[in-house]
This record gives C-alpha cells, structure tokens and sequence, in this order.
C-alpha cells in the first residue's frame, strides 16, 4: 500500500487530496462504486478535497456535457458540496511542456500548493516527474479505511 503523505494544516484539514474531474464523473455513472464512496467520504468529512477556480470550472464544464445526460440537480448538488467542504487555493500556475493533457495542470498546481496526493483513475496524466504522489480511487479508499 502506498504511503500517504496527507499531512494536516488543521484538524478540519486532516485528510486532504485533490479529486480529478474522472473521480466525479464516475461517481455519478456508478453511484455504488469506489468513486461515488470517495465522495461519500467527502460529505462525510473524512476527506477534504483541495480546490482552485480552475478546478471548479474544468468539473462544472465536464460534468454538464451532454454526453453524460446527467441530471442538472445530480451535478449542481455534488459541485455544491465539493465547493462547500473543500480547501479553495489559489496555486501559482506551472509550466505546461511535457504534461500529457495540459487540462491537468491545475490539479498538480492545487496538489503541489497543498502538499497532497491526487486521486484520479487516470494516472498516466501525472508522471512521476510532476512530483505528486498520485492514487487510484480504490487505493484512496483503502487508505481512508484504514
């Protein structure tokens, strides 16, 4: 298991990760699933997840694609909570060469402002040279548990 490096600011920022767009879209297509159990863990406050402006706006215009048919009340309810139970930062911006998907960059921002790992189930988009510590859903999961 890998180890986490989720260090604590406060007792309300105890365990903190920034929370790739593809955790909330799978979220909301599996509601039983890993994903939709990390952001239980997030309205719960058992997980704070880390955010920018960016952030919001790369998950407010995914989420709302309307590839995904997703019901307006279902999004604007999980980006009420995402904003309201996160850490809001305000990163400075990295340098985009050599990021497979430039979209990201915000995220490695957040997580390198915050010294937190991601979460993502794609984490082909964050080399290790980026120098995040970077986990898949279930290993967030099992982490979180115990």
């Amino acid at each position: 298991m890998p180890k986490l490096h989720w260090r604590a600011k406060s007792k309300r920022y105890a365990v903190r990760a920034v929370i790739d767009t593809n955790i909330l879209v799978s979220a909301l297509l599996t509601p039983g699933g890993v994903p939709a159990q990390l952001i239980a863990a997030i309205r719960t406050q058992a997980l704070t997840p880390v955010i920018s402006e960016s952030i919001i706006s790369e998950y407010t215009n995914v989420l709302s694609r309307p590839k995904f048919g997703f019901a307006s009340n279902r999004t604007a309810r999980l980006l009420e909570d995402m904003k309201g139970l996160a850490l809001f930062l305000k990163p400075q911006p990295i340098p985009l060469q050599d990021l497979p998907d430039p979209d990201d960059a915000p995220f490695i921002a957040a997580a390198l402002t915050a010294d937190c790992v991601i979460i993502t189930g794609n984490r082909k988009h964050y080399p290790p040279k980026t120098g995040i510590e970077v986990l898949s859903p279930a290993e967030a999961l099992s982490c979180l548990s115990g």
